[in-house]
C-alpha cells in the first residue's frame, strides 16, 4: 500500500482568513489584520472555495460581499471558530498554571497518614486543582489508566519512571505479637522461619513474595508458609497483631505497634534495607504545572523527611 507523506488539508484551513474578510468586507483590511499580503488572503480564499465547492464572496472593484453560500458558511463557521479559540485558551491555561484534575494512584496504607494531610494542604495552596485519589493495590500503567502520578515502594518501580523520594531508605522488619512469640518462641536465625507461621503477601503479578534478608552483606530470599495470604501490608499488620503469625513489613508501618508493645521485632540483625517510598510518574519532556506543583509541595512537606508509612 502506497503511503502518503503529506498532511491532508483540514476543514479549518482558511477559515480564519474567511472570517476576517467577511468581517471587514475587504481583502486588504483582512490582510492588514492578519499581517499577510492581500494576494495571500485572496489565494487562501480561492483554495477554501475550491475545497468547499462553492463561491463564498461576491467581488467587485469597489466592494466585497457574501454569497448565499458564504452567509450560511459564516453563520456556522464563526461560532465554531470562536469555540475553537476558546478551547485553545483553556488548554493553554493548563500548560501555564496549576489547574485541572490531578489523578493519583496510591496504596490504601498510605492514605490516612500521608495523603490526607498532604492533599488537604495542597488543595488549600492550589484551589484551581482538583485531586482524585484511586487506592490501587496493583502497580498500574499510569499513562494507560489516565493517572498523572502514583506512590509506591522504590523496588517495585519500572526503570523508565521518574521517581521522587518521599522517604529515606526503609528497613523490612519481621514482627510478631507477644502472645504468638510466647507460644512458639522467637526465631534466632532465618532458617528458623520454616517452623513458624508466616503471613504472606501476594504481589500484583499473582506471585507470592519471598521474604528477603541481609546476611552479612549477602541478600537471601526465603519462601515461607503460614495461615494468611494478603495483597496489602495493612492486612498483614492486622494478622500479626492478632497473633496469627509473623509478618515482614516496612519498618514505619510497624513502628507505632512496636512502641506500644503490641508487636515485637525478631531477626533484627537480618533486616534488609529497601529504597523507600517514591512518588513516580512517566518520563516526559514537559510536566504539566499541576503535577509540578504537587511534586514541589511534596518536597516541602515533613513527609519528605520520612515520616510516612511504607506502602504495598
Amino acid at each position: 500500500m502506497k503511503q502518503n507523506f503529506t498532511v491532508r488539508q483540514g476543514a479549518l484551513d482558511g477559515v480564519e482568513v474567511f472570517l476576517s474578510v467577511a468581517q471587514h468586507r475587504s481583502f486588504r483590511r483582512a490582510a492588514a489584520e492578519l499581517g499577510v499580503t492581500p494576494s495571500a488572503v485572496s489565494q487562501t480564499v480561492r483554495v477554501l472555495e475550491a475545497r468547499i465547492g462553492a463561491a463564498l464572496f461576491i467581488r467587485t472593484t469597489r466592494s466585497v460581499g457574501l454569497t448565499e453560500a458564504g452567509e450560511r458558511f459564516l453563520a456556522h463557521a464563526k461560532p465554531a471558530f470562536e469555540e475553537l479559540v476558546a478551547a485553545s485558551e483553556v488548554a493553554r491555561g493548563f500548560g501555564q498554571r496549576p489547574t485541572g484534575l490531578l489523578r493519583l494512584s496510591v496504596p490504601r496504607a498510605v492514605l490516612p497518614i500521608l495523603l490526607e494531610p498532604l492533599i488537604a494542604s495542597f488543595c488549600q495552596a492550589y484551589p484551581e486543582v482538583e485531586v482524585e485519589i484511586a487506592a490501587n493495590k496493583e502497580l498500574i500503567d499510569l499513562a494507560a489508566e489516565g493517572f498523572d502520578a502514583g506512590i509506591r515502594m522504590g523496588q517495585f518501580l519500572d526503570a523508565d519512571m521518574v521517581a521522587v523520594p518521599l522517604t529515606p531508605p526503609l528497613r523490612l522488619v519481621v514482627v510478631g505479637s507477644p502472645d504468638y512469640l510466647a507460644a512458639h518462641g522467637a526465631p534466632q536465625h532465618t532458617d528458623d522461619l520454616r517452623q513458624h507461621a508466616c503471613l504472606r503477601w501476594r504481589q500484583s503479578s499473582g506471585a507470592l513474595a519471598l521474604w528477603s534478608f541481609n546476611d552479612h552483606g549477602q541478600t537471601i530470599e526465603i519462601a515461607v508458609s503460614g495461615p494468611l495470604i494478603a495483597n496489602d501490608f495493612p492486612t498483614m499488620l492486622g494478622g500479626a497483631i492478632e497473633g496469627m503469625g509473623l509478618a515482614q513489613l516496612p519498618e514505619p508501618m510497624a513502628a507505632e505497634r512496636l512502641r506500644t508493645g503490641q508487636l515485637v521485632q525478631v531477626l533484627a540483625q537480618f533486616a534488609p534495607v529497601t529504597p523507600g517510598v517514591f512518588l513516580y510518574y512517566p518520563s516526559r519532556r514537559q510536566i504539566m504545572p499541576k503535577l509540578r506543583a504537587f511534586i514541589d509541595h511534596v518536597k516541602s512537606r515533613p513527609a519528605a523527611q520520612g515520616k510516612v508509612p511504607a506502602t504495598g
